[in-house]
C-alpha cells in the first residue's frame, strides 16, 4: 500500500462497547457500489439518530492493520443513505470492510475484490453477471385490492448464492403507488422501504449493484419528461445506486459500466422522453419532436459506442428496443430516433452490438435483420417478482422473437462471456426463481461484425 495512507490498529479505536451492536441503526445495506481497479464504493443507509460513520476495510487476512475512513456527509435526516467511496487499493486483492456508527461495531460488514489488471498483459477473462427487471414488493395497506401483486422474493436469494461479477438491474427495482407519486416525501419513501426488505440484504453486499430506472421507479406508470417530481426522482436514485456518473449537468441518470471486454451503457428511458400518445408520425415522416432517449443523450451514446474497443457493446435500456409487436413504450414506437440510431450504427459499422431490457413482464429475445449487416438481437428479462403478463394477440406468433426465447414465469439472467481472443462468446441463461435454467441462448463475436 501507499505509505501516504495512514495506518490504524483496528481494536484501539472502537468504543468499550465494540462487541455490540447499535440497536436500530441500519436501515438497509450494506450494499456494494462500483468496484475497480484501485477504487470501491459501498453503501448504507442509517437511521436519524446516527451521528457519526466510519468505515474501517483491510486486506483480507491482515485484519490488524486497517485503514478508515470518516463520512463527512449530512446526517440526523429521516432517509440516510450513505455512499462511502474509498481509493488507493491493490489490484486484483480482496479486501473486507466494517461499518462503525455512534463508534460503536456494528454487523455492517462484507468484502469485495477489485478488478485484475489484464490489459496489455493477458487475454480478457471471462465472467458473468447476472441481471432482470420489475422488482415489486407487497404493501398491502396501499397495493391494490385483490391478490397481491408481488411474488415470492427468494429469487434474490438465489442470485445472491451466484459467483457472478455483479448485478445490473433493469428498471422498475421498485413501484411506486398512488400514495407515493404527489409528494418528494412518498418517492423518498418507496426507495427507503423496499431497499430494507431483508431479502435483498445478501445480494446488495454479495457483489456490485448498478441499475437503470424505468417508469415505475421514476414516476407515474408509462411518466416521462412532464413528471414534475423528476429531479427529485433522479437525487433518490442518485443516493440509492452507485453508478459510475448520473446524466450530464444534472439531468438524467445515464452511465457507462466497463468489466473486461464488455462495455455497458447504461441509458435514461424516462427523463427525455415524450409521451407515448404523441403521433409517431406527421405528414407521413417520423415526428422529430417525439423524443425517447432526447438528442443531448442519443449524441452521448453514440459517441460512447463509437469510441469503445469492447468486444461486445450492450446497450442497456428500460423498455424494449427492437420488437415491432410491442406496446406503445418500445423505442421501435419512436421512430425519428429509432432510425437515427439504426442510421448510425450502420454508417460507423459499430461491431458487438446486443441489447439489453426489462420492462415487459416475461422474458424474451427479439431479432432485427439488417441489410447488409449483421442482425440485432434485444434480450429481455423480467420480471423478479411482480406480476407475469403473458404476450397477447398477434405478440403471441410474433415472427421477430427467437424460437423458444418466451419465458412467462418470474425469472432473472445470467449472461456470461467467456472464449479465446477474437472468440468469445456472449451466453444467455434465463433462470427460474430457484435457480434453475429455463432458457439458454447464445451468439459468438463473429456473429456481431459486418
Amino acid at each position: 500500500m501507499k505509505k501516504r495512507w495512514l495506518i490504524f490498529c483496528f481494536i484501539p479505536i472502537l468504543s468499550v462497547h465494540a462487541q455490540l451492536t447499535l440497536p436500530g441503526a441500519i436501515v438497509s445495506g450494506p450494499m456494494l457500489g462500483q468496484v475497480e481497479l484501485r477504487t470501491a464504493s459501498v453503501w448504507l443507509q442509517v437511521s436519524a439518530d446516527v451521528n457519526s460513520i466510519t468505515l474501517i476495510y483491510w486486506k483480507k487476512g491482515f485484519p490488524g492493520t486497517s485503514w478508515q475512513k470518516s463520512y463527512d456527509g449530512v446526517l440526523g435526516k429521516e432517509f440516510n443513505p450513505v455512499r462511502m467511496d474509498i481509493g488507493g487499493l491493490d489490484v486484483n486483492s480482496y479486501y473486507e470492510y466494517q461499518f462503525i456508527l455512534n463508534h460503536e461495531k456494528t454487523s455492517a460488514s462484507g468484502s469485495f475484490h477489485t478488478k485484475d489488471l489484464w490489459q496489455w498483459r493477458k487475454p480478457a477473462p471471462d465472467f458473468s453477471f447476472l441481471t432482470g427487471s420489475c422488482a415489486y414488493f407487497n404493501e398491502l395497506v396501499y397495493d391494490r385490492p385483490g391478490k397481491p401483486y408481488g411474488g415470492d422474493s427468494t429469487i434474490f436469494e438465489s442470485m445472491a448464492r451466484d459467483s457472478a461479477a455483479f448485478t445490473l438491474w433493469l428498471g422498475d427495482n421498485w413501484y411506486t403507488r398512488e400514495v407515493d407519486l404527489l409528494s418528494s416525501w412518498g418517492l423518498w419513501y418507496r426507495a427507503s422501504r423496499d431497499r430494507a426488505q431483508p431479502v435483498l440484504r445478501n445480494l446488495l453486499k454479495s457483489m456490485p449493484q448498478y441499475a437503470i430506472w424505468d417508469d415505475h421507479d421514476y414516476g407515474p406508470d408509462n411518466s416521462g419528461s412532464s413528471y414534475g417530481l423528476k429531479d427529485v426522482s433522479r437525487e433518490i436514485f442518485t443516493k440509492y445506486w452507485c453508478n459510475p456518473f448520473y446524466g450530464e449537468d444534472q439531468k438524467g441518470i445515464y452511465s457507462q459500466v466497463s468489466y473486461s471486454d464488455v462495455d455497458l451503457f447504461l441509458t435514461d428511458d424516462r427523463y427525455f422522453r415524450s409521451a407515448d400518445e404523441y403521433e409517431d408520425s406527421v405528414n407521413g415522416k417520423p415526428n422529430k419532436e417525439k423524443h425517447f432517449f432526447g438528442q443531448k443523450q442519443l449524441h452521448w451514446l453514440e459517441d460512447a459506442l463509437v469510441q469503445s474497443l469492447a468486444t461486445f457493446k450492450i446497450i442497456v435500456v428500460g423498455s424494449q428496443t427492437l420488437n415491432p409487436m410491442s406496446r406503445d413504450e418500445g423505442f421501435y414506437n419512436y421512430s425519428y430516433e429509432y432510425h437515427e440510431l439504426m442510421g448510425f450504427l450502420n454508417a460507423n459499422k459499430i461491431k458487438g452490438i446486443l441489447f439489453l431490457t426489462g420492462d415487459r413482464h416475461h422474458s424474451e429475445i427479439v431479432k432485427t435483420e439488417r441489410t447488409g449487416n449483421y442482425d440485432l438481437y434485444d434480450i429481455t428479462v423480467s420480471p423478479f417478482t411482480s406480476g407475469v403478463a403473458k404476450v397477447k394477440g398477434a405478440e403471441i406468433n410474433n415472427p421477430a422473437r427467437v424460437p423458444g426465447s418466451l419465458v412467462e414465469k418470474r425469472n432473472y439472467a445470467k449472461i456470461s462471456v467467456q472464449g479465446k481472443k477474437n472468440e468469445r462468446i456472449f451466453l444467455v441463461q434465463f433462470d427460474g426463481e430457484d435457480g434453475k435454467i429455463l432458457y439458454n441462448w447464445s451468439i459468438t463475436e463473429q456473429q456481431l461484425t459486418r
